[in-house]
């Protein structure tokens, strides 16, 4: 069992050293995952990797509630998650009026220029992952795997449990799934 395995372990079963010690095994990982995630937001984000960091660690070593970790892939696979979760409620906050609603700020630059907004992207995709999951679970974690923690094919079939023929043809799949999802008109 290698150091984060063990120390997953150990936090299941409810030492509270452990959680320090992974913190310091894991943050520069972490930190490479959040600032990919971030890196794929669109410009005027607020949100900084190492508060992403922070938000899905505390919300994955809840110390209240038991988890149960498989493997350091299965640990990872679920800090992308908890990245995800927390980019869709940031993004959900910034829609409501209270926050600006729809306005958005707007560079001098591009305020000379008329030039119309892309749209909530995140969200769409959102949606259209959780349909996608709703009816093809294993092609949707391909997808979380691969968009979300940054994993190669291979990685992600090893995390999933399938060959790396078989990931490939979900990613295909679910590629145009999506595609065609994120597409369509209403």
């Amino acid at each position: 069992m290698n150091g984060v395995t063990r120390i997953l372990s150990a936090i299941e079963h409810g030492d509270p050293q452990a959680a320090e010690q992974l913190l310091s095994l894991v943050y520069d990982e972490l930190r490479k995952l959040a600032a990919h995630k971030l890196a794929q937001e669109k410009p005027g984000q607020t949100l900084q990797a190492t508060a992403l960091v922070h938000e899905a660690y505390l919300r994955l070593v809840d110390v209240e509630k038991a988890q149960h970790w498989d493997s350091r892939g299965h640990f990872f696979a679920a800090a992308a998650e908890a990245m995800r979760r927390i980019l869709i409620d940031n993004a959900r906050r910034k829609r409501r009026p209270k926050h600006g609603g729809d306005r958005r700020r707007v560079d001098l630059d591009e305020a000379a220029s008329i030039a119309e907004a892309p749209s909530d992207d995140l969200l769409a995709l959102d949606d259209a992952l959780n349909k996608l999951t709703a009816e093809e679970p294993a092609k949707a974690e391909i997808v979380k795997l691969r968009f979300f923690a940054g994993l190669t094919i291979p990685e992600a079939a090893k995390v999933a449990g399938i060959s790396v023929a078989t990931a490939e043809r979900y990613w295909t799949y679910a590629r145009v799934w999506l595609y065609c999802e994120l597409n369509e008109t209403p």
